[in-house]
């Protein structure tokens, strides 16, 4: 059975589409049992040039569906989607004008723009989400960052698979899913107002900072301490790429390649630049500075260290990348 075949129309009974519901899930089960068959992909994974838009006309005679390249292989899709499962890039939809069906709970979190989501079906745990949930929402399209998924997903809608990282900046993920959605315009015109406003931050910053003053990404959990480069959250999108900021140059060229690593306290000194941005749903500023690994460095001596919470520096949307850089423009010129 193809994706296309297996949507349903509105004309059909109630008992019609829980008989379908019902075959849809059976087959689901099968490729599980069957272990899948599709190589999972780590969603951590660097950029890979296969998940480029390579976007083809319809064949002739279908003027409903489009070729799609795909890292999963090439595939069709609908030419304009209406009911989207957004298991990822739900903040790449938004500024393009599309509200999906559903998409996982922690996404729908995003305090840059949840309450632009009222009626978005919740369809489970990120990364595990609950296929009998999509199977109900009928999507004619699905976006996922992982083909771990991919054979079930497939099974219930098209599945367009972006691994996490391949998009490096809000110009190519709204690029991306403009072309992918025919948005080309809306890309473009959202596209043109966030240059302007992340030009206008990054000029207050430039102004208010030497151009050597070197910064770090980090978070601070219970035991753990990582830092992180420019494209894997907690601020490094709006840092390193937004206000074109550095890390400290013993360590940059490792930490942009890695994107992230975790550190003992003993490394802390070494990663810690002359602003410090961190992570830490536990600890507020003054707790950190009255810690004797932290309140030696020389960022907390001059005040130069910001801490906010997971909830505002985990994203790494557009829309986020966007309030954040404004967020963290206003603290470094204030």
């Amino acid at each position: 059975m193809t994706a296309r075949s297996g949507s349903w129309t509105p004309g059909r009974t109630k008992r019609g589409k829980g008989w379908l519901l019902a075959l849809l899930l059976a087959l689901v089960l099968t490729i599980t049992a069957c272990g899948g068959g599709s190589e999972t992909t780590n969603s951590h994974n660097g950029a890979t040039e296969e998940a480029s838009a390579n976007v083809s006309a319809a064949p002739a005679g279908n003027s409903e569906f489009k070729k799609v390249k795909t890292v999963v292989g090439e595939i069709e899709i609908p030419l304009h989607p209406k009911r989207i499962v957004a298991e990822e890039y739900l903040g790449s939809l938004i500024p393009l004008g599309i509200k999906p069906v559903g998409a996982p709970g922690l996404t729908l979190q995003n305090v840059y723009f949840k309450e632009a989501l009222q009626g978005v079906a919740d369809t489970g745990v990120y990364g595990k989400m609950n296929l009998e949930k999509i199977v109900e929402l009928d999507p004619d399209l699905i976006l996922s960052s992982s083909s771990e998924n991919y054979a079930q997903l497939s099974k219930i809608a098209p599945t367009v698979v972006v691994p996490y990282g391949d998009l490096k900046n809000a110009h190519e993920e709204l690029t991306y899913f403009g072309e992918l959605l025919g948005k080309q315009e809306e890309a473009k015109t959202w596209l043109k107002e966030y240059d302007e406003r992340i030009a206008a931050a990054k000029a207050k910053v430039d102004q208010a900072l030497p151009a050597e003053a070197s910064f770090s990404i980090l978070e601070v959990a219970d035991k753990s301490i990582y830092v992180y480069g420019d494209n894997f959250g907690r601020g490094g999108q709006p840092v390193y790429q937004a206000l074109g900021r550095k890390p400290p140059a013993g360590v940059a060229d490792e930490l942009m390649e890695k994107q992230w690593a975790e550190l003992s306290p003993e490394m802390v000194g070494k990663y810690a630049g002359d602003y410090l941005v961190i992570t830490s749903n536990s600890l507020s500023l003054e707790e950190l500075r009255k810690d004797p690994l932290w309140g030696t460095l020389p960022a907390f001596k001059n005040n130069r260290v910001y801490v906010w919470k997971e909830e505002r520096s985990w994203y790494y949307d557009p829309i986020a990348v966007l309030s954040q850089t404004e967020e963290l423009a206003n603290w470094l010129a204030g």
